[in-house]
């Protein structure tokens, strides 16, 4: 962890802030805010706002594991509630330079690694809670990254955030259905992930982005049972043994296994 002077002026820290680029995670640095100007408003605090609940207050004895931690909001979220370990991963130096700053600002204890979510086999560890906040419609092989996260590092609890978009509505739906059966693809409430070719809010990363009943479809198949859906966008879970055969694609040697 990089330790910053703690004598600094909000004016310095602010000036350390900007120079880090432009953030997306407005966080609080004693007063100096990292994206004062954000078009979603205080974000990601409103979001965190409408599902801290659902987290347990107090972490202490408990390992986490932030994937895509951006500028680092959950992750000192997470030690601010006493975690005795949290692991931040980002695939993008610009954010892990943000997130350093951020927690050294905080005064918290954060191990940062530079990973993408289809490197988290090679932490080689499982962790209590894993977080996995705004990534999934990130990622252009998303159902293989939730497989991942199960086999090699998820081990309890699995908060799960993605963007929606479509119907919020979620089909009953048959173990199985027959050939000729066609309509059913037609409801607007069946499990459906839209493929972004080009953009989406002007953002070229955006691939895959899901209706709610394809969220939840997916976090099933992965292995996940919904335990709370707190918020809109954010579902709290817990790990189960995956069914046979329904291994990642590509599974690492070595995994870590379950403690």
């Amino acid at each position: 962890m990089t330790r910053l002077n703690r004598a600094l002026t909000p004016a310095e820290l602010e000036r350390r802030a900007r120079a880090l680029g432009e953030w997306f995670h407005n966080i609080d640095l004693g007063g100096v805010h990292t994206a004062p100007n954000h078009f979603l408003g205080d974000y990601p605090s409103n979001k965190w706002r409408r599902f801290a609940g659902a987290i347990p207050r107090d972490l202490h004895g408990l390992s986490v594991l932030d994937i895509g931690c951006n500028g680092g909001f959950y992750s000192i979220e997470m030690k601010r509630r006493g975690a005795d370990r949290v692991v931040a991963i980002d695939y993008d130096e610009a954010y892990l330079r943000q997130a350093r700053f951020a927690a050294a600002a905080c005064g918290t204890e954060i191990e940062f690694r530079k990973l993408s979510v289809y490197d988290v086999a090679r932490l080689g560890e499982r962790f209590d809670i894993v977080l996995f906040m705004g990534v999934f419609y990130h990622l252009r092989h998303p159902l293989l990254a939730l497989d991942l996260i199960h086999e090699h590092v998820a081990r309890d609890f699995f908060v799960f955030q993605s963007m929606h978009r479509g119907s919020d509505g979620v089909a009953a739906l048959a173990e199985d259905y027959p050939f000729g059966e066609t309509d059913i693809f037609n409801r607007p409430d069946y499990p459906k992930l839209h493929f972004v070719e080009h953009r989406y809010s002007q953002d070229g990363t955006n691939w895959w982005i899901p209706n709610r009943a394809c969220v939840e479809a997916l976090l099933r198949s992965a292995g996940f049972d919904i335990l709370e859906h707190p918020e809109e966008e954010v579902y709290f879970c817990r790990w189960r043994a995956a069914e046979e055969g329904l291994q990642p694609a590509y599974p690492a040697r070595g995994k870590a296994g379950r403690r």
